[in-house]
């Protein structure tokens, strides 16, 4: 285990009829804010009425930035920073999925910089300050309402890049799992891959002895296996959603994190698939992660082993070691099919013509190396979108 800082400020509010505490959690802060969502499910459920009304009781005046896209856009958030600029905004309140928060926390940071803040996603600026933002949550899938990080697409050059900085996690995140009840089963899939996404990206380490988060992530791997095909099924389950909305939030908040050097390969391949087709990110991961296992699983057998056996439950006796380890593979991309996912590109209807620039972008034009677990050169990449085809 190596020597870690753990900082995860941000105020989870879990539970039933939360979102009515939105205003009171507001006004802690500020007595204007940017109030920012996506394309208008939130009125369709009545949250948008309920968020108002909240507001306008604490007396916490706001102006509406609606619009936000999945795959969330930059200039939609030079369009928030503007807002922020000339009216004073010194709070953000996020209502939606990720890429409501994600767009939100960009808004953030470059509300404070007198610069572009696309500086800050191409590593020429250094994040020195944010204003605060708040969480109305309705999709668990990208751990963002607790996370320190942030992704968004620049829509010239079709660029996907991230942001991380402990000062762009939210001061509050309410989490009710009934606003999720009227998700389509395509984005509780998709949001579930997300999840464990980003929980195998920490589990595949080089760092030795790290039992501790081994079994943190294991076990909530299993959660999210065992729950998400409730939701396919019935996508009222209240337990089973609060399972996997929790689920999500541990999963990308640091905690996994303790201790250990995680991969984010598979993050990084896939955010260009995202990015130049548009695909749902988690998706795209369940795609990408597969392919990137059976690319790397014989750099370290005896962790997939492991994963196959105690994420999968797959029998230590089954013929070797490495039969053992393709089996455990096998079983995610069986579970993935088995909750609507595609698991190859052909299954996603993306075409294979454009494997070399997106391997490209993925390493400055070949000069850099992606992964930790195994650093992943342009050629690699190559083949991974080859074995994901």
């Amino acid at each position: 285990m190596i020597n870690f800082d753990f900082v995860c400020p941000t105020k989870i509010i879990f539970g039933k009829g939360t979102e009515n505490r939105v205003g009171e959690e507001t006004k802690k802060y500020s007595k204007k804010v940017l109030f920012v969502y996506g394309s208008g499910s939130i009125k369709k459920t009545g949250l948008y009425d309920k968020v108002v009304k909240s507001l306008k009781d604490s007396e916490i005046g706001y102006i509406e930035l609606s619009g936000v896209k999945p795959n969330p856009r930059l200039s939609l958030v030079y369009e928030g920073i503007k807002i922020c600029k000339e009216n004073g905004i010194d709070f953000i309140l996020a209502v939606g999925g990720g890429s409501a928060i994600d767009t939100a926390k960009a808004i953030a940071v470059g509300a404070l910089y007198e610069g572009d803040v696309w500086n800050f996603f191409l590593g020429k600026a250094e994040i020195e300050k944010a204003l605060p933002v708040g969480v109305i949550l309705t999709l668990a899938a990208t751990g963002s309402e607790a996370s320190d990080s942030a992704v968004i697409t620049n829509e010239d050059g079709w660029y996907k890049k991230g942001i991380h900085s402990d000062l762009i996690r939210p001061q509050f995140a309410i989490m009710n799992p009934e606003l999720l009840f009227t998700l389509p089963a395509y984005q509780t899939a998709a949001g579930a891959a997300d999840i464990m996404a980003h929980i195998m990206e920490r589990y595949f380490t080089n760092v030795r002895n790290v039992d501790l988060t081994d079994r943190l992530c294991e076990a909530t791997l299993k959660t999210v296996i065992n729950n998400v095909p409730k939701l396919i099924e019935d996508p009222t389950d209240y337990d089973a959603r609060a399972e996997v909305m929790w689920a999500g939030t541990i999963a990308h908040n640091g905690l996994l994190d303790t201790g250990r050097i995680g991969d984010w390969a598979s993050h990084r391949i896939e955010h260009e698939l995202s990015a130049i087709y548009d695909i749902a990110h988690g998706a795209g991961l369940a795609i990408i992660f597969p392919a990137w296992m059976k690319y790397v699983y014989k750099h370290d057998l005896d962790r997939f082993v492991q994963f196959a056996v105690k994420v999968w439950d797959v029998d230590l006796t089954f013929t070797d070691r490495e039969a053992i380890a393709l089996e455990g593979i096998k079983r995610l991309e069986t579970f993935f099919r088995s909750i609507g996912l595609p698991v190859t590109l052909k299954d996603a209807n993306i075409p294979y013509d454009r494997f070399e620039e997106m391997a490209d972008k993925c390493t400055s034009n070949g000069t850099a190396t992606v992964g930790q677990f195994v650093k992943l050169g342009k050629d690699d990449i190559i083949n991974i979108y080859n074995i994901a085809r």
